[in-house]
């Protein structure tokens, strides 16, 4: 399976599985398991200093053989340093968020690294994709931490049919119905972040992923519109507080300095009434903690099934 699959080609990964780039957990215990079991481990940059990300990739580079990723923000505000990192490491995968990577591009390609940036519109894809990106991730609202404002049903064939690069699916795929919808509304792979927060590898603190656990339907909530930078969390204390915030129109500085340490005081503290629990809205379908090997095989094991729910279906 997938032996043809235009991702795990151009990576030269088993599956076409990437593991989001999530700030904090996205760390390398996560990433190596995640490549060792034969998707695309990603770690994620978010705001660490160059010196810890490079400290990353070298755990990551010890524990797997296989390619992997960082994910950079690129509003970070190390963000000039941390690609020298990634180029002085030679990562194999860049994969990008925030902004638009087309400076850093040439340094990326002359080390060989395959550049993937997170695209939440057909506008931004298709300006992306003549800078010369590899492909492209199409990211719905349904994505947990920040997000866009098209969900991934809309915006994943949108994408497709702009742009002549692959293209990957993320927000809310959970299982191996999910990976099959991406793959028909013309996805090449997917990236999933919130099914791995779930995982035994995952450095999230307990109460993070209890908190997930319990998670309902209807459990998370978006911040942050009026600054521009909506992010999807789990509804909490802090939530209300800034949401009642937001309401007053009070002035970006003040919204940011109540969200400042916010994610870290949940992921690292366990504090899930006072911190941001980032995760997707699916997590109302995530009920069970497994390790990355058990998540990986569910989802491609699962797609016969699927496959044969669609046939009988369309009797």
């Amino acid at each position: 399976m997938f032996g043809k699959n235009v991702i795990c080609k151009l990576l030269n990964i088993q599956y076409p599985i990437f593991q989001g780039g999530m700030a904090w957990i996205g760390t390398a215990e996560l990433a190596s398991a995640v490549s060792n079991a034969g998707g695309l481990g990603i770690i994620g940059a978010g705001h660490m200093p160059p010196d810890i990300l490079r400290a990353e990739i070298q755990k990551v580079k010890s524990w797997t053989n296989k390619p992997f990723g960082v994910n950079i923000m690129l509003m970070s505000p190390f963000v000039k340093e941390v690609m020298q990192v990634v180029v002085d490491e030679k990562v194999p995968v860049v994969t990008t968020g925030a902004g638009n990577p087309s400076e850093y591009i040439p340094a990326l390609k002359a080390i060989g690294s395959k550049i993937i940036p997170v695209v939440a519109s057909v506008a931004l894809a298709k300006r992306l994709a003549r800078t010369g990106v590899d492909a492209v991730i199409a990211e719905g609202t349904e994505s947990g931490g920040h997000i866009g404002e098209i969900t991934t049903m809309a915006l994943v064939p949108q994408i497709v049919d702009a742009v002549d690069i692959p293209v990957i699916a993320a927000g809310g795929i959970g299982d191996s119905r999910g990976l099959a919808a991406a793959f028909a509304l013309g996805a090449q792979g997917v990236q999933i972040g919130s099914r791995f927060v779930l995982s035994k590898e995952c450095i999230a603190h307990d109460n993070y992923k209890n908190s997930v656990l319990k998670a309902k339907d209807r459990a998370t909530v978006v911040t942050g519109r009026s600054t521009g930078h909506p992010v999807r969390v789990i509804g909490n204390k802090l939530t209300r507080e800034y949401l009642e915030l937001e309401k007053t129109g009070v002035s970006v500085d003040e919204l940011e300095k109540l969200g400042a340490g916010k994610l870290h005081l949940a992921t690292h503290k366990g504090d899930v009434e006072n911190g941001s629990v980032m995760i997707g809205q699916i997590s109302g379908l995530l009920h069970e903690l497994k390790s990355v090997d058990e998540i990986i095989h569910d989802l491609v094991d699962g797609l016969s099934s699927v496959m044969n729910t669609i046939e009988e279906n369309c009797k």
